[in-house]
């Protein structure tokens, strides 16, 4: 996985804006936030759901590149005084601690809007232009109000409601907030591999178990993990008044309904046309992690 990262960061760095001329600054912010470090889970999904759907070509890079500056964009935004307040990000401060409120913002809007720049890149490849339209229309739709921005907002107005916050209205968050960027990641995969209609919705059910699972486990780190493991403060859901999935159920039925949507989410991607074990282990450890 080491190995993967690292071939993964190289593609990524490609991809970053010089730092130079009047507009330096951001652009500085911008590339601090990206190489804070990380999982670069969305990518690897990427990459390797390309290759389960026999995708060889170059064309996954810039989509790769886009996903994590879209993930990071969120995370710089995520970390804001007027949302989480966080200072620390990865063991390091956060884009506003480092850089100010006013640049961490024009940072977050940097990165999105730079983020489509780089997609478009790929139509200088030999592919299928349908492919990559396809896969485009799939990215801005799952990062957008529909995706991660409308379950933000959810996630925001939930903090109101403090106990009255319904299952129904946490899965509309876990699965928007989290799930929609993973599943982004993946249906592009399959998408600029050539996979079927049938198959890239396989893919985007599966990506929502892992997603979901994904997130169950970021709310239980958040109770039983430290600052120096997990690398960011503990304890801001409370802080924050958040209900969160162990909130409504209860840390053992959590875990339990965590590890079941991960196995779902195997027996689904074992079916793709080619074997990937890789990917399986890759999912296997997102239940386990403890950063």
């Amino acid at each position: 996985m080491q190995s993967q990262v690292t071939q993964i960061e190289e593609i990524i760095s490609g991809y970053l804006p010089m730092e130079e001329g009047w507009a330096k600054t951001v652009m500085s912010a911008m590339n601090y936030s990206v190489n804070a470090g990380g999982k670069r889970l969305r990518p690897m999904l990427m990459q390797e759901t390309y290759r389960s759907f026999g995708g060889t070509g170059k064309v996954i890079e810039p989509f790769m590149a886009t996903i994590e500056m879209i993930h990071t964009y969120s995370l710089v935004h995520d970390d804001l005084p007027a949302m989480d307040n966080d200072t620390l990000r990865r063991g390091k401060p956060t884009t506003h601690v480092a850089y100010g409120e006013a640049m961490a913002i024009l940072a977050g809007d940097g990165l999105l809007n730079y983020a489509f720049e780089t997609a478009l890149k790929a139509f200088e490849e030999e592919e299928d232009p349908k492919r990559i339209a396809g896969a485009l229309q799939v990215l801005a739709k799952k990062a957008g109000i529909y995706g991660m921005i409308g379950g933000q907002t959810a996630d925001i107005e939930a903090e109101n409601l403090q106990d009255k916050v319904t299952l129904e209205h946490m899965l509309y968050i876990h699965e928007h907030k989290t799930a929609a960027l993973i599943q982004a990641a993946m249906m592009v995969g399959a998408i600029l591999a050539g996979a079927t209609k049938e198959q890239v919705a396989l893919v985007e059910q599966a990506a929502y178990d892992i997603g979901v699972a994904f997130q169950i486990q970021d709310d239980i780190l958040d109770i039983t993990s430290n600052a120096e493991t997990l690398g960011k403060p503990i304890g801001s859901d409370e802080r924050n008044h958040k209900t969160t999935y162990v909130t409504l159920k209860g840390m053992e039925q959590s875990m339990q309904e965590q590890k079941e949507m991960s196995a779902h989410a195997i027996s689904l991607l074992q079916s793709l046309p080619h074997e990937n074990e890789f990917l399986m282990e890759l999912i296997r450890s997102l239940i386990t992690r403890i950063k």
